[in-house]
């Protein structure tokens, strides 16, 4: 094995563990993103479907 075989190996491996952490990170974070959401949602439907921020 030469040199950039090495690397590229101890590249993908690299890429694999933070693959893994971003997924652990956004299932984590999917719960109150998704609770969130349907405030939102629901937040605009009892008010008449307005636009935040006003319009013209």
């Amino acid at each position: 094995m030469n040199k950039n075989t090495i690397i590229l190996i101890l590249a993908i491996i690299g890429g694999i563990v933070v693959a893994g952490w971003v997924l652990r990170l956004t299932l984590s974070l999917l719960g109150p993103l998704v609770v969130i959401g349907l405030g939102v949602v629901i937040y605009l439907a009892l008010t008449g479907d307005k636009r935040i921020g006003g319009g013209k």
